[in-house]
């Protein structure tokens, strides 16, 4: 008895081990054809580890069993074993591949006009004013709403690449919008007409872009691959591709952000990786500027290197260490910006170099800030993503002139020239927190009141009609709702359901720069 329980266990031992499930068969035969075969993205959006913001394989791995609502992934689970789902969700967590390329030729070649200008309306098919229109981004079902803000009634509603990312932009005149996502798709929309016209993938993760003040260019900045593309914004066709690479050493990087300084007629950019920020020239006859601007800290002076002139003059600064996020000041002879780990420091871009520091702690959203005049003096005031406060800072000398309590980290900062309030949320605090807006004097700099538009529900992102009479305030939920506030009373007005809107952006405070939104 004993001899055949060790020959058992000697064939047991000698058995070749169940083979592992393929993740990248299983990826071929499942995924590749609408995500493309090297993940790369098609139907459905990018499967890279960049594209997937804050979505961990366990979390993947359930999207993959059950789907996911309101888009076209279906559940796997009753035709792949929970080892298979496993397998397959590590898979499309592994590195881009080493060879990626998308540059101008691709882009190119996924570039569609979708409607010629010969059929774009005279006028606008609706009748409500143009200028007073909010688009709301739903990103629970991954659609915008073209909101009245007049009436607050829906105008129409029309489907989005998954996943946009940053605020739409709109042309000088508010007819076009520019939409991103976040797997690179840039789309032209004609406001006016209630149509898409034009569309191009500009490359595989994308952080947000920027159109030029004279209506002319997108620029687009991107984290993979790593570079700025500038397109024509007419039919948006490729006008270059700058790739992201240090001047000394040839370090590559990131592109954090890229904004429009509309004086300077020129395009602001932020590098992830390397210490620089770009200023990119759209002016056909922008004088000789540098393309490479180095500070030598030790010697005290800016050294240039060879210059370059005219239209997309690139001109680098140098600073200590790489800024995540920033913004200007009124007249855009500075820029305010936060590196994710250290300080925040002011760049004077006409000298080309820091002028200051401000102490902030924890990590301001300086993309959400915003400024006003107080008794003479302008103040620039921006939540923080990391500490529970506002902080306000006197522009004339760069000190913290306040620091107000809230209820919780908060993200979206808001105002308008005719209010004497701005409104900021908490939405990055825990329970209790993130279901607040605060209502903060600007006279006073405290708070004066708390608003909890849906108790216990996240609410977020404020955003004012044209005339500041009334503020727009995201319950940030897949069944949430925009809920409108007299900006006088603070009484609710009205609410309206939505999937989740995560922002709503009104098209003239947008291209006459409110002073209360960003830019």
């Amino acid at each position: 008895m004993r001899w055949r329980w060790l020959s058992l266990l000697a064939l047991l031992l000698a058995a070749p081990a169940a083979a592992q499930p393929d993740g990248a068969a299983l990826y071929a035969q499942h995924c590749a054809a609408c995500h493309g075969g090297e993940r790369l993205g098609g139907m459905g959006p990018a499967l890279l580890p960049e594209n997937m913001g804050r979505l961990r394989p366990a979390q993947a791995a359930t999207v993959i069993a059950q789907g996911r609502a309101a888009t076209r992934m279906p559940g796997f689970a009753d035709q792949l074993s929970p080892p298979e789902i496993e397998a397959l969700a590590a898979h499309i967590f592994r590195p881009a591949p080493a060879n990626l390329r998308w540059d101008a030729a691709e882009i190119e070649a996924s570039r569609q006009v979708l409607a010629p200008p010969e059929r774009l309306p005279a006028r606008p098919v609706f009748d409500a004013d143009p200028l007073n229109l909010f688009l709301v981004v739903e990103t629970g079902d991954h659609h915008v709403t073209v909101l009245d803000g007049d009436r607050f009634a829906p105008i129409h509603r029309f489907p989005t690449r998954p996943a946009l990312h940053g605020g739409p932009k709109f042309s000088p005149d508010g007819r076009f919008t520019y939409l991103m996502s976040r797997d690179g798709w840039v789309t032209k929309y004609d406001i006016h007409g209630l149509q898409p016209v034009a569309e191009v993938r500009v490359g595989i993760n994308s952080r947000n872009l920027a159109l030029s003040s004279d209506g002319r260019f997108v620029a687009v900045a991107n984290y993979l691959p790593r570079s700025l593309v500038l397109l024509d914004a007419g039919d948006l066709s490729v006008k270059r591709v700058i790739p992201a690479v240090a001047l000394r050493g040839g370090a590559t990087s990131r592109v954090s952000a890229v904004y429009d300084a509309r004086p300077r007629r020129s395009f602001v950019v932020a590098m992830k990786d390397i210490p620089e920020i770009w200023e990119v020239s759209y002016d056909d006859n922008a004088p000789p500027v540098f393309t490479g601007l180095v500070h030598n800290y030790e010697k005290g002076m800016v050294e240039g290197l060879a210059a370059s002139q005219g239209l997309f003059a690139l001109r680098r600064i140098a600073v200590e260490e790489p800024l995540d996020d920033f913004m200007f000041d009124p007249a855009y002879r500075h820029l305010l910006g936060s590196a994710r780990e250290g300080k925040t420091v002011v760049v004077n871009l006409t000298v080309g170099r820091p002028v200051a520091e401000v102490p902030l702690e924890g990590l301001p959203h300086l993309g959400s800030g915003i400024t006003w005049t107080q008794d003479g003096r302008r103040l620039l005031a921006t939540p923080n993503l990391r500490r529970p406060e506002v902080s306000v800072i006197d522009m004339a000398d760069w000190k913290v002139a306040a620091r107000i309590p809230t209820d919780g980290p908060g993200f979206f900062l808001r105002s308008h020239e005719r209010t004497p309030y701005a409104w900021t949320d908490s939405m990055m605090g825990g329970p209790g927190a993130r279901d607040t807006i605060q209502v903060i004097d600007k006279r006073s700099l405290e708070v004066v009141r708390r608003l909890r538009p849906a108790p216990g529900r996240t609410a977020a992102h404020v955003e004012f009609t044209r005339d500041g009479r009334y503020a727009l305030v995201s319950v940030w939920e897949d069944d949430g709702a925009v809920v409108v506030y007299d900006a006088e009373s603070l009484a609710e007005v009205t609410r309206l359901p939505m999937r989740k809107p995560s922002g709503k952006y009104n098209v003239f405070n947008k291209i006459t720069l409110s002073e209360g939104t960003s830019h």
